[in-house]
């Protein structure tokens, strides 16, 4: 699931998209014999929290908690213990932020039984954390963007661990996935290409953006993610990474070019470029190297203020 710091291109949904969407999600993810109360610290602006904190709960007749106004891993925990939460879902770097609060072993937590992990690919070992400090039993692994409404393959409770660690889980209900070459032919079993999707998922278009729908839309629904992924014997996807040069940090996109766009409206930057590098607490940071024009004499600081408040990068 993700959202977007990108140029907006508006990706619309459907209710038949939502609804449907909510309902297979949310009966992928039922824990059975656990009282379903949800705890939602992720936006709802975001497709993720739109759909699968609110619909789905609506749909299931489930309880949610929405522990803050903005993302707060103290307001998080304090609501997991007082209202005795079942599930919990966010994006890695939130829980990056959860499992290392400093206050995180002083609460009771032991009602957590599942945690829903979205919007970015989240690294193994803090899914192995996630299960020690919180004490959950049940990692959900999710994948999807907007476009998908916003999800089209997840892990269920209970999962084999090299599953539930290493992949996105199967296709959800009614999808239909399929791995491509540049050439558009499905791929064999365990080898790399685009993944594609289709069905009650797919978005009907960017809003008044015909050229942007073909480039992603073709004429038989199939989707084409810019994800490279792949499939095992048993169904299971894993992605591998993206063929468009897309930096996500946090679970939110970001498009190098717009932000070397952006450097270079500066009338000190000669020359920037922009790359993705990881980093431990959100997944990934747009580094940018900028090459100042002769005479100048600008300061890290003063291009620091330039971006502040229009991008977020980080200057190596």
């Amino acid at each position: 699931f993700q959202g977007t710091t990108g140029k907006p291109k508006a990706a619309t949904l459907s209710h038949f998209n939502f609804i449907n969407n909510a309902v297979v999600l949310s009966n992928r993810v039922i824990i059975p014999g656990v009282k379903p109360v949800d705890c939602v610290p992720i936006p709802l602006f975001h497709a993720f929290g739109c759909v699968g904190g609110v619909i789905a709960t609506i749909i299931h007749r489930k309880l949610a908690v929405f522990p803050s106004p903005f993302f707060d891993p103290l307001a998080t925990l304090k609501a997991i213990e007082k209202e005795r939460c079942s599930l919990v879902m966010g994006t890695p770097t939130m829980f990056i932020d959860i499992v290392n609060h400093p206050d995180v072993n002083k609460f009771d937590l032991t009602s957590l039984q599942g945690a829903i992990i979205g919007a970015a690919p989240c690294p193994v070992e803090l899914c192995k954390e996630i299960e020690q400090k919180l004490g959950v039993t049940n990692i959900i692994n999710a994948y999807g963007s907007t476009e998908n409404s916003p999800g089209s393959c997840s892990t269920r409770p209970g999962e084999r661990q090299d599953k539930k660690y290493h992949t996105v889980g199967t296709p959800l209900d009614h999808v239909e996935v399929k791995i491509v070459d540049k050439d558009g032919r499905i791929v064999p079993v365990n080898k790399e290409g685009e993944l594609c999707t289709r069905g009650h998922i797919t978005f009907l278009g960017y809003w008044g953006d015909k050229e942007k729908t073909k480039e992603v839309l073709n004429d038989a629904r199939w989707y084409h993610t810019g994800d490279i992924a792949v499939m095992d014997e048993d169904g299971y996807v894993s992605i591998i990474g993206r063929i468009k040069d897309m930096i996500i940090r946090g679970g939110e996109n970001i498009y190098p070019r717009e932000v070397e766009e952006f450097l270079h409206g500066h009338p000190d930057v000669a020359e920037a470029q922009v790359v993705g590098v990881p980093d431990p607490r959100m997944g990934e940071e747009a580094c940018a190297w900028v090459k100042l024009k002769g005479g100048s004499t600008l300061r890290e600081t003063e291009l620091r203020d330039y971006c502040k408040g229009n991008v977020s990068i980080v200057f190596i």
